[in-house]
């Protein structure tokens, strides 16, 4: 059984930072394709960052460049570091996994979400 544990939000000052962590299992950590999406209130939900298998890394306009995304084969982890946060960044953050990324079917499996609020 998939499982992912979201973990690591938080209420923050504008400018300031957070890292949020996922522990994934019940899978093969490392021949999975991870990211992170969010949603903020009355929002549909974003894609914030995906990591490939070898470790690339791509990410949504609005965080490109504060963001940053990476993973931990050893440990089945995926994290995000966010810096320079705004409040517009407030929102539930969701871990996630793409089953079948690069096809024309890509499965999500989500985490249960972790709240950031970022303060002005």
């Amino acid at each position: 059984q998939v499982q992912l544990v979201d973990s690591g939000g938080g209420l923050v000052q504008a400018g300031g930072s957070l890292r949020l962590s996922c522990a994934a299992s019940g899978i093969i950590f490392s021949i999975n394709v991870m990211g992170w999406y969010r949603q903020a209130p009355g929002k549909q939900r974003e894609l914030v960052a995906v990591i490939t298998i070898d470790g690339r890394a791509s990410y949504g306009d609005s965080v490109k460049g504060r963001f940053t995304v990476f993973r931990d084969n050893s440990k089945n982890m995926v994290y995000l570091q966010m810096n320079s946060l705004k409040p517009e960044d407030t929102a539930v953050y969701y871990c996630t996994r793409f089953e079948g990324w690069g096809t024309e079917e890509v499965t999500f499996y989500w985490g249960q979400g972790t709240q950031v609020t970022v303060s002005s």
